[in-house]
């Protein structure tokens, strides 16, 4: 399962962070993103009935979207979000134990780090794919040097504070993809709203490659 996820995420390697989605709009945003090209949607544990958004964006998006979770702390969580028929399994921090959890059950582990002695850690633990976070503390040199000490090939994406404008500076820096939150989904904004912003961010991760 997490190798095709993996080949998926590879396509196109923006995750949409939509916390403070409620059940309610969840489909309809996520038709919007779908639209504009995104393929993988989290839905952050601290949002309203998180669980029921992420079940309904699976029955309703099936095998046309990857959908998880965020702010995943427990092993617990882990367990609810694949009940939940989740896929991702995405963390602000990096805990061995809910990675393992994650690997246990067939999803795809997200983990986010800050420091080499936290990456590799993840990695030890079973981690597929490493989120630098907060990545604008850190900024692309940081990102640069973390990239510089993983092994080849190591996915890394850049978390927090990315934007359509600096896309391009952060994977010329070693970015293998991007969690976009705040810049692409706020609450309250209408399907519309969101699928233009979702618009610009893969206008601007194709440009990379033009």
């Amino acid at each position: 399962m997490t190798t095709s996820i993996l080949d998926r995420l590879d396509a196109l390697p923006l995750v949409a962070i939509l916390r403070g989605l409620t059940p309610e709009e969840a489909v309809d945003v996520g038709e919007a993103l779908l639209t504009a090209g995104f393929t993988c949607l989290e839905v952050p544990l601290n949002s309203p009935r998180p669980l029921e958004s992420i079940r309904l964006l699976r029955d309703a998006l099936g095998d046309r979207a990857l959908v998880g979770a965020g702010t995943v702390l427990t092993p617990q969580a882990v367990r609810e979000v694949v009940e939940a028929k989740g896929q991702l399994i995405i963390s602000p921090n990096a805990d061995p134990d809910v990675i393992r959890e994650t690997v246990a059950v067939g999803a795809l582990s997200m983990p986010g780090v800050f420091t080499a002695t936290e990456a590799f850690a993840a990695l030890k633990a079973g981690a597929q794919v490493l989120k630098l976070f907060p990545s604008e503390i850190a900024g692309p040199a940081g990102l640069k040097a973390l990239r510089a000490v993983l092994p080849a090939g190591q996915r890394l994406y850049a978390v927090g504070g990315v934007t359509p404008e600096t896309l391009a500076t952060w994977h010329a820096a070693g970015a293998s993809g991007f969690g976009i939150g705040g810049a692409l989904f706020k609450p309250g904004m209408t399907p519309a709203e969101v699928g233009e912003r979702a618009h610009t961010f893969v206008d601007a991760w194709r440009a990379i490659g033009d």
